[in-house]
C-alpha cells in the first residue's frame, strides 16, 4: 500500500497513516449515493452506511483537527436564460423546483448564486443597464436602469433568498455599456482607455449593486469582468480587458463602494486556471502579451489592497493553480465561480485547491441547452427544463452541487481527507471532507473507474467502517454533529 494523505496546498504527498481504531464503528454513519448515471430523482433520504467483510483497498483518513479555507458555498446562476424558462412553469411548479433547489430544510439548500450584470451569452437579447443610441454617451449615468431584470430575475432572487436567508450572491459583467467601450458593441472590443470611462463604469457597478439591494436582493461579491483574457468573441457580450485596465477600475470601484456605505467585496480576475491556447493564439495574432499571469499580476498592483479574493473558472488548466496564488498571496480568498461540464472531478479539485465556492453555470435551461445568443451550445443547466411539457430533468451538476450542497452549510471548514490507495491504481477514488459548524463532518468520496468498484475504508475519530463504492458512483457519508 501507498500512503496519500492531503496537504495545506491540496496536493498528495507521502504520509504516515492515521491511528487505527481497533472496533469497527459504523453507528451514526450515513451515506447518500448517486451513480454515473443518476438523472431525474428526487434525493432520497441519507441511509445507514452498508458495510462489507471485504478486505479494503482503499483507505481514507479523515482528520478533524487539519483544518483549511471556510466555505462560502455552492450554486448556480440565474441568468436571463434560466429565468424565461423558469417562467414557463406555472407557479405551483416553479415553487416546488425552487423549494427543492434552495431550501436547506426540504432540498439541497443551494446557497450561491452568480448573477450577470446586464447581458451574458445565455440571454434572449444582449443588453446593459445603461443602454444608448449609437454615438452617445451618459457619464452621468441617467439612464441606469436595472427595469430588465425585474419582471422576472429579482423575484426568483428574493424567492431563493426567502428560502435560504444565507443565500450569498456574486455578480460579474459580461461587458460594460456599450458606449464605455471600443467599437461601440457589447461583443468583443475593450474598455476604452480614459480616467473618465473608468470613472463611470466604476459608478455603473456601485449602481447596479445599490439598485440589487433596493430590489432585497444584497450583493456579496463583485467581479470586474467575467473572462477578461477572452477576444475575439463574436456572438455574445465580452470584453477583453488587461490587468491595468482592470486595476483603474478596481482602484475606483473599491472607494466608491466604501463612500455610499456597501459592504460588498471585490474579486479579480474571474477566468480559468490557465490560460486556452484559443486565447493566447488570439492575443498574439493582434500583437498583445496574453498576460499569462493575470491573477498574480492583479495581486501585485496598486489595487490589491481593494480585491478581497480571487474568481477562477473550471474550463481549461488545473486547479492546483488555485493553490499557487493562494501559496503566494495567502490572505487573499478563492472562488470557484464558474463551471459546467466534468462536475464531481472539478468540484473535487476546487474545493481541494482553496475554493470557497463551486458555481455550476446556469440554473435552468431547456431541452437544447437554451435559450442562448452564443457561446456555449451544450451547457446543461442544473436542471433542464422541456420547452413543450415542462418536465424537469435533473442533471448531473444538480447531482454533483446536491453532494456538497446538501450535506454542508455556509461557515463549513474543509478538513484534511488523505487516501491510502494500492500501489499503482489506474483510477483511486478522489475525496474532500468538511466539518460543519455543528460538529458533524461530511465526505465526499467518487470513484472514477468506469468497470472497477473500490472497497474503501473510513477511518476518522470515532469512525471506522469497510464500504464499497461503485463504478462511476458519487458518495457523501456524514457522522457526528449535534
Amino acid at each position: 500500500m501507498t500512503t496519500l494523505a492531503t496537504t495545506q496546498a491540496g496536493t498528495a504527498s507521502a504520509s504516515p497513516a492515521a491511528p487505527h481504531h481497533s472496533v469497527a464503528m459504523a453507528a451514526g454513519v450515513q451515506q447518500w449515493a448517486s451513480d454515473a448515471q443518476t438523472t431525474g430523482a428526487q434525493l432520497d433520504a441519507p441511509t445507514a452506511v452498508t458495510t462489507t467483510s471485504a478486505t479494503a483497498d482503499t483507505t481514507v483518513h479523515v482528520d478533524p483537527t487539519l483544518r483549511f479555507q471556510k466555505l462560502t458555498g455552492f450554486g448556480a446562476s440565474v441568468t436571463d436564460s434560466s429565468a424565461t424558462v423558469l417562467y414557463r412553469l406555472d407557479q405551483q411548479r416553479r415553487d416546488a423546483l425552487m423549494t427543492q433547489l434552495f431550501s436547506p430544510q426540504h432540498g439541497v439548500g443551494l446557497s450561491m448564486l452568480r448573477q450577470p450584470i446586464g447581458a451574458s451569452d445565455f440571454a434572449t437579447y444582449g443588453y446593459s443597464f445603461d443602454d444608448l443610441p449609437a454615438g452617445q454617451t451618459d457619464y452621468a449615468l441617467q439612464h441606469f436602469s436595472i427595469a430588465h431584470d425585474k419582471p422576472q430575475i429579482l423575484p426568483l432572487l428574493r424567492q431563493a433568498r426567502a428560502l435560504n436567508p444565507r443565500l450569498q450572491i456574486i455578480a460579474s459583467p459580461w461587458s460594460p455599456p456599450a458606449w464605455m467601450k471600443t467599437g461601440g458593441s457589447m461583443i468583443d472590443g475593450k474598455l476604452i482607455d480614459s480616467p473618465k470611462i473608468y470613472d463611470a463604469y466604476a459608478r455603473y457597478l456601485v449602481k447596479f449593486v445599490q439598485a440589487y439591494a433596493a430590489a432585497g436582493v444584497p450583493v456579496d461579491y463583485l467581479t470586474i469582468q467575467n473572462e477578461p483574457q477572452a477576444l475575439l468573441r463574436t456572438d455574445y457580450p465580452g470584453t477583453d480587458l488587461p490587468v491595468a485596465q482592470e486595476a483603474k477600475v478596481i482602484e475606483r470601484l473599491g472607494p466608491a463602494l466604501r463612500a455610499a456605505g456597501l459592504h460588498t467585496k471585490i474579486l479579480g480576475f474571474d477566468h480559468n486556471w490557465a490560460e486556452h491556447p484559443f486565447d493566447v493564439q488570439a492575443h498574439v495574432a493582434v500583437g498583445e502579451d496574453p498576460e499569462l499571469n493575470h491573477p498574480f499580476d492583479l495581486l501585485n498592483s496598486p489595487a490589491a489592497k481593494w480585491i478581497s479574493g480571487t474568481a477562477y473558472h473550471c474550463y481549461y488548466g488545473d486547479p492546483s493553480a488555485q493553490t499557487a496564488l493562494k501559496a503566494s498571496f495567502p490572505g487573499k480568498d478563492i472562488f470557484e465561480t464558474e463551471c459546467s461540464g466534468g462536475g464531481i472531478t472539478r468540484t473535487i479539485g476546487a474545493m481541494n485547491n482553496w475554493a470557497r465556492s463551486m458555481i455550476f453555470w446556469n440554473l435552468a435551461l431547456d431541452e437544447n441547452h437554451g435559450p442562448h445568443t452564443g457561446g456555449c451550445t451544450g451547457c446543461n443547466g442544473t436542471v433542464n427544463i422541456d420547452s413543450t411539457t415542462g418536465a424537469v430533468t435533473y442533471t448531473g451538476n444538480y447531482y454533483t452541487l446536491a453532494h456538497f450542497s446538501r450535506f454542508t452549510r455556509p461557515g463549513a471548514v474543509r478538513i484534511a481527507a488523505g487516501i491510502a490507495a494500492t500501489e499503482g491504481d489506474p483510477s483511486p477514488v478522489q475525496t474532500s471532507a468538511f466539518a460543519n459548524p455543528d460538529g458533524s463532518i461530511a465526505l465526499v468520496v467518487y470513484n472514477p473507474s468506469t468497470t472497477a468498484a473500490h472497497t474503501t475504508a473510513i477511518k476518522a475519530p470515532g469512525v471506522d467502517v469497510t464500504t464499497s463504492v461503485a463504478p462511476g458512483a458519487t458518495v457523501t457519508y456524514t457522522w457526528g454533529g449535534r
